[in-house]
């Protein structure tokens, strides 16, 4: 094999697109902090243990793993950055009231999880920690939206489930941890044959639920459906509640419920959301998901410190392909010379902002690879000083 050939699914980012990811992750970051948001950066690499307690083997499937040469402990690369802000929090911040925490970084997986995804995310999130009611709920999904606005994209469309909502379903049941996740994978493919095999030795009522779950998606109307056709109870309607809530406060986003959705990380405790992209045409024939966040008020009690918790993160390689390109910047294209007067131009050019392109001798007719829209020349009319003008 040749030595330039990268492993499956991970991929070097050429330069438009990497200008690019680097212009959205300044812009994402800046309206983070403007919501707040203090910017921390957890290491790529840490002791095994601390990445996936308490995370699930969802996450430990994901995670590649390797040994320390300096201690002989395993160590692991980051999978996902929650439980390390988490692990932040409790440790080294130790604050009593609300932390708000940005971060953004790669992420490596073991395998991907569909199709023509990467195994290196550029991950980009916003987590609140401290704050157990709605308010926070509702900021983190406005923070998210607000983001993805920022990159470009103008209405996206909010789905929303609640891990609880199954977990009512699943209460009455002293159920063995296996069959719990068995049924979890099912619901979540919407794999009603499966469900009805894992679920034929339950109690009738909670057959009926589980196989009512994966219809139970769409508009809001769902939500009264659901109280109609799933067993009561005061976890259940409390879910229901809060997404109803949260869903009527959203403002200039269409909303949708999908209420078997376990999509993602096997940490979350409440709401879950994803906004997807609404965009056609001929380049994008489905909607795609380009945010992922929700409540997981037990990811820090691992570390000692249970704090209640919600976030969002997105990746950045992914939410960049899924936008059109960007034109190229425009440039001052200048001749290379010692002259002291045209390097001195230059200087205080590129101090002002601008970007000048020196032309290498030997090298006048190759294409730019910035778009030069402007050029550095002599003026005889101002004694030879050099001056911008446009192409």
């Amino acid at each position: 094999m040749s030595a330039w050939v990268l492993p499956d699914h991970i991929a070097d980012v050429l330069p438009s697109e990497a200008r690019h990811i680097e212009e959205l992750r300044r812009v994402l970051l800046d309206t983070a902090r403007g919501y707040g948001y203090e910017l921390v950066m957890p290491p790529l690499l840490e002791h095994l243990e601390s990445l996936l307690t308490g995370t699930g083997e969802a996450l430990d499937l994901q995670t590649f793993k390797l040994v320390d040469q300096l201690s002989g402990r395993t160590l692991g690369l980051r999978a996902d950055s929650t439980p390390q802000v988490a692990r932040i929090d409790a440790h080294l911040l130790n604050r009593q009231g609300v932390a708000r925490l940005s971060y953004c970084g790669p992420v490596v997986h073991t395998r991907i999880d569909r199709p023509l995804a990467s195994r290196e995310p550029l991950q980009l999130g916003a987590e609140i920690y401290g704050h157990a009611g709605l308010e926070a709920d509702l900021e983190v999904i406005e923070l998210a939206r607000a983001c993805l606005n920022a990159a470009g994209v103008q209405r996206p469309l909010l789905d929303m489930a609640d891990v609880r909502v199954i977990d009512a379903v699943l209460a009455p049941l002293a159920a063995k941890p296996d069959l719990v996740s068995r049924l979890h994978a099912a619901l979540a493919a919407k794999d009603a044959a499966e469900i009805k095999i894992l679920s034929r030795d339950l109690p009738e009522s909670v057959r009926n639920d589980l196989q009512a779950l994966p219809r139970l998606f769409g508009d809001v109307s769902v939500l009264d459906e659901a109280r109609r056709c799933l067993q009561p109870s005061p976890a259940l309607h409390e879910a229901l509640d809060q997404l109803a809530w949260l869903a009527s406060h959203v403002q200039g986003l269409d909303v949708s419920f999908d209420l078997s959705d376990l999509r993602g990380y096997a940490y979350y405790t409440g709401m879950r959301f994803a906004l997807f992209s609404q965009e056609s045409g001929a380049a994008q024939t489905q909607s795609v998901e380009l945010a992922r966040g929700g409540r997981y008020d037990e990811v820090g009690a691992v570390f000692g410190r249970k704090r209640p918790a919600v976030g969002f993160s997105l990746d950045l390689k992914e939410l960049v392909s899924a936008l059109a390109p960007r034109p190229l910047l425009g440039a001052i294209r200048a001749p290379w010379s010692m002259d002291a007067g045209l390097r001195q131009a230059v200087a205080e050019l590129r101090a002002s902002g601008h970007t000048v392109v020196c032309v290498l001798p030997g090298h006048e007719d190759e294409l730019d690879e910035f778009r030069c829209d402007r050029q550095l020349v002599p003026d005889a009319a101002q004694g030879g000083a050099w001056t911008v003008k446009n192409i």
